[in-house]
């Protein structure tokens, strides 16, 4: 792989949660329209590794532990805003704002991220809303979506500021199988087009359904099946 491809790089990282060894010796190289399924059971540190990729689970030690150009066993404070602006963050549990439409919603994003320019605000809004089926539902609030359009919702804020990578964290979790599905496949459509997923997943049929790398994660390793 080419190195302007290699969005990650860990070479023998360990990481802690609660001064707890969760996963050790992590070796995992991720490039470029990569996509990614992380599975195990519940505790066996997906979520570890996905929050360690922006900053919050900090890298124990390890030889290299990179994304983008970011060391992460170097990065300030000051530098995690800039870093968390090349990534597209997916919940479980879709952490919308439930006192406004799903366009202020994104709106509220983009000014958090220090976007100005109100016309390409707007346009950029319609277009991840356009991109996830939702442009109709722009001025709809949470509570009169569906759990399938919320998610969708969830998955245009990732897409606002064109990140590099996108992490999902059980993003069909709290589903039913055909909406779940339907996530599924804008996700790798998504990823089609050349970006970046990482996704955990309990669902076994989903890496059957739509090929992808498999890292395995049991007893506090990870190993690429």
């Amino acid at each position: 792989m080419e190195e302007k491809d290699l969005l990650i790089n860990y070479v023998n990282v360990n990481l802690l949660q609660s001064e707890v060894i969760v996963l050790k010796d992590v070796n995992l190289n991720v490039g470029k329209g990569d996509f990614i399924y992380l599975i195990g059971k519940v505790g066996s540190g997906k979520s570890t590794l996905l929050k360690s990729f922006y900053g919050e689970v900090p890298i124990a030690s390890g030889e290299t532990a990179t994304i983008f150009e970011y060391n992460l066993q170097k990065l300030k404070r000051k530098q995690v805003p800039y870093l968390r602006r090349r990534l597209g963050i997916i919940y479980q549990d879709f952490q919308l704002l439930i006192d406004r439409t799903v366009h202020d919603n994104l709106m509220f994003v983009l000014k958090a991220t220090g976007w100005k320019d109100k016309q390409a605000m707007k346009n950029n809004i319609y277009d991840v809303l356009k991109q996830v089926g939702m442009a109709e539902k722009a001025y709809k609030m949470p509570y009169q979506l569906s759990g399938g359009e919320q998610q969708r919702v969830v998955i245009a804020r990732a897409l606002l500021n064109a990140p590099g990578l996108i992490l999902a964290d059980e993003p069909t979790g709290n589903l039913d199988p055909e909406t779940g599905k339907g996530i599924m496949e804008l996700l790798y459509s998504i990823s089609q087009a050349g970006m970046t997923v990482i996704m955990s997943t309990h669902n076994p049929n989903w890496p059957e359904q739509y090929p992808g790398r498999k890292l395995q994660f049991a007893a506090g390793k990870i190993t690429e099946l």
